[in-house]
């Protein structure tokens, strides 16, 4: 057998022991942490819908699947470094931390996002239940009447939560405090706007259908205002992305041109803390520019 073959073999024995004891860690951790995990996912089902990351994976879920992405991204990361003939601990060791932190990152963030699109769509479908509101008392309906006809037409995260507040309203709960609930899972400042100004209507008297035209007014002011500062934002946040893909484009490119040319990047200690510098630098670059151009109003 060649050197190069038993060296081959020796890392692959260390990436079997490796699993092996992430393997033990993990039956551990299952034993005896899972409880946290269980009485966070009742804690989701007993509080209904929630705008967080139990709304779409329950947590002893979404940590076996962190723990499985993170075992995969280490075996792929390990089989790149030993595929180019890279066998140093200070390349190995930094690779496989990324490879596990990336792994366990990822699904989070995945969630993440799908939780702010869903709070998204909610916050574009306001002007619609404003309206939907308006129409209804003006046809002469009652405010919980308007709000049942409403949740009949509409779609998506609106429709499902529109569905809870009528369910605590029938169970004896006030309609006010039902939908100060609904902005407790998802705030939204033109919904706080609207309760508001339904509670004080109610208390106070007076028309709520005009109330409720103004407050449709404001709501479709506040939209277009924030339509056009996403567009005149918008290159801004294209060059944060692209200014951060850029290095790692060139160096791909360079490494299929010349290929023992950037070998020395990989297959040194000098090369590799450049390359640690050169992310480092390059993630702090792309959240200045994306802080730069994030307006908040």
């Amino acid at each position: 057998m060649t050197p190069i073959m038993q060296r081959y073999m020796i890392y692959l024995l260390v990436f079997a022991a490796a699993g092996a004891l992430v393997y033990v860690v993990v039956q551990l951790i299952q034993s005896f942490g899972m409880e946290r995990y269980d009485r966070q996912l009742k804690d989701v089902n007993s509080r209904g819908h929630r705008n967080d990351i139990g709304y779409f994976i329950a947590p002893k879920t979404l940590f076996q699947v962190q723990l499985s992405l993170g075992v995969l991204m280490l075996g792929i990361v390990i089989a790149v470094l030993l595929f180019l003939q890279v066998f140093y601990w200070y390349a190995l060791l930094p690779a496989a931390g990324v490879a596990l932190g990336l792994g366990f990152a990822l699904p989070p963030l995945y969630f993440l996002q799908k939780v702010k699109k869903r709070a998204q769509e909610f916050e574009r479908s306001i002007l619609d239940f404003s309206m939907g509101l308006t129409s209804g008392l003006r046809a002469g309906q009652a405010l919980p009447q308007a709000l049942e006809v409403f949740s009949r037409r509409c779609e998506g995260p609106m429709k499902e939560e529109l569905t809870v507040v009528l369910r605590e309203y029938r169970l004896g709960l006030e309609l006010t405090d039902a939908l100060q609930r609904m902005y407790d899972r998802l705030p939204c400042e033109d919904l706080q706007l609207l309760i508001i100004s339904i509670r004080l209507t109610t208390q106070s008297g007076g028309s709520l259908a005009d109330v409720l035209q103004r407050i449709t007014q404001t709501i479709r002011g506040r939209i277009d205002f924030a339509q056009k500062l996403k567009a005149l934002t918008a290159q801004g946040r294209f060059e944060a992305l692209a200014m951060s893909l850029a290095p790692l484009l060139a160096f791909i490119l360079l490494f299929i041109i010349n290929n023992e040319l950037m070998l020395p990047m990989v297959q040194t200690l000098v090369g590799w803390c450049a390359i640690g510098v050169m992310l480092t630098l390059e993630v702090i670059g792309y959240f200045v520019i994306r802080a730069i151009v994030d307006v908040k109003v």
